[in-house]
């Protein structure tokens, strides 16, 4: 399964909630439809749009959110600086008028209703995660591109060849966690620092950090926006938000003006166990309620699992000291470079693999930073994150109704935890004395994604998302 290089920020990418693989990937799919549509036809040519979704992004995909991810990329909106607080008011003008302005610049008929076709029983053999669509040309020419959202925000298009990243020529290529230990071995270089060196053959090293503080500035964002947005999430469920009342109970009467401020009153509660573990889940809570809610976050290593990395980070700068600037660095580096380990060995898809290949990828990159953060050794840090998805294994993804809220905000929650408990172990263990390896584990995650049933994969066919009764739209 070996696949390109992959950068830290292919696997931290900022976007619009709730789906990387549902809506991010929709969403980009649909803008590089427009750019190609403009460097073979002027817009102006262009008659008429329809999308087809089909397998996984049609059966969830009113949950997820494809549809309204699908127009926004039509419109050649940007999900890292769109405005999100206008995405509503856009959806409803376009339903109103059935219009949209394609690429921004050309407005032509549109009708979602219509124009976006959910084929609920049609799926396409490369991937669950499948869209196509087809554009009318005035003078009678017709257009047809197919996209795979592979997860995680990454797209293919059909037929196309790799290029760019796959050109690249890596100092450290790494494809199994072996690998990267046999360069750390070799060279004596902690993992952040190969990551590092790797990083140098896209963009110089000011360039790398910068981009890595800014992913940081929008993991901040989010979690306290969330800590202090209240109300019902979208979508019918009628999900009461709790991250803002948990923190509220947990500052008890503390006061702040900013982030800062938030985190030195944090501390001032103490770090008993249950506190500190009330805040873990605070803060995944928080990520994921914005999610839920098309809240701007960052794809670590999709967006369902979006709470986990962000989370634990916040439990390294709050409740081990963590917050320097290199620190946060350092850690980002390395989770991302175990996310880029399953990803080529196995898949971050939930649509290929149930939330193993969420919650439990997001929980075992988490892991490894945090035991390498906390003086861990290179094999301390590759055993934590092989702990952490060892107890991930077999983990389906059954969202009711659809929609990535139930029970998808409490399993961010749930694997920040276990990215702590599993840094701790490996911590206080001897990896010599292990009895499975990273690479055996993403292996078996691997193997164990093709034997899991497909209602369990995305569907809503399944589990929780067939066993609770609600009256909700069909989505």
């Amino acid at each position: 399964m070996q696949q390109e290089p992959i950068s830290i920020f292919d696997m931290f990418k900022i976007g619009v909630g709730p789906s990387s693989s549902h809506t991010l990937g929709p969403w980009k799919a649909a803008r590089s439809f427009i750019g190609e549509l403009r460097t073979v036809y002027p817009l102006a040519s262009i008659k008429s749009v329809q999308v087809l979704l089909y397998g996984s992004l049609a059966k969830t995909g009113r949950g997820h959110g494809t549809d309204i991810a699908v127009q926004m990329g039509l419109m050649d909106q940007d999900p890292v600086t769109c405005a999100v607080d206008g995405i509503t008011s856009l959806m409803e003008e376009i339903a109103l008028n059935q219009k949209i302005v394609l690429g921004g610049e050309t407005e032509i008929p549109f009708n979602p209703q219509k124009d976006i076709v959910f084929l609920m029983k049609e799926s396409l053999s490369f991937h669950p995660n499948a869209l196509t669509f087809l554009a009318n040309l005035a003078d009678g020419q017709h257009l047809a591109s197919t996209w795979y959202s592979i997860g995680g925000g990454f797209v293919l298009k059909e037929g196309a060849a790799h290029t760019g990243k796959g050109q690249i020529q890596l100092p450290f290529p790494i494809d199994k966690a072996e690998d990267l230990l046999h360069w750390c071995r070799k060279t004596g270089l902690s993992i952040h620092e190969i990551v590092q060196e790797n990083e140098l053959s896209w963009r110089s090293e000011s360039n790398t950090r910068e981009g890595i503080l800014q992913i940081w500035r929008v993991m901040k964002e989010c979690v306290y926006r969330g800590c202090h947005t209240e109300g019902v999430l979208p979508g019918g469920l009628q999900v009461k938000r709790r991250a803002a009342s948990l923190n509220k109970k947990l500052l008890k009467g503390r006061t702040y003006a900013s982030f800062e401020e938030w985190i030195s009153a944090i501390r001032e509660g103490g770090n008993g166990f249950s506190y500190t573990l009330d805040w873990v889940s605070c803060f995944a809570l928080a990520v994921n309620e914005e999610n839920a809610s098309f809240g701007r976050v960052v794809t670590a290593p999709t967006n369902g699992a979006a709470g986990v990395i962000p989370a634990v980070l916040l439990y390294y700068v709050v409740f081990c000291k963590g917050n320097a600037e290199e620190a946060i660095i350092q850690f980002l580096l390395t989770a991302s470079e175990v996310g880029c380990i399953f990803k080529k060995g196995s898949t971050i898809s939930a649509a290929m693999g149930g939330c193993q290949a969420e919650i439990g990828v997001s929980s075992s990159m988490a892991a490894a930073a945090l035991a390498e953060s906390m003086g861990g050794t290179q094999r301390q840090a590759l055993m934590a994150a092989e702990i952490a998805m060892e107890h991930h294994l077999g983990l389906t993804c059954d969202p009711i109704g659809g929609l990535v809220q139930v029970p998808c905000i409490e399993r961010n929650t749930m694997g920040a935890i276990k990215a702590i408990t599993a840094s701790q172990l490996a911590l206080q263990s001897a990896p010599d004395f292990a009895k499975v390896s990273l690479d055996a584990v993403v292996k078996t995650m691997w193997d164990t994604s093709l034997d899991m049933n497909s209602k369990y994969k995305e569907t809503s066919d399944g589990g929780l998302a067939i066993n609770i009764p609600l009256s909700l739209p069909e989505c």
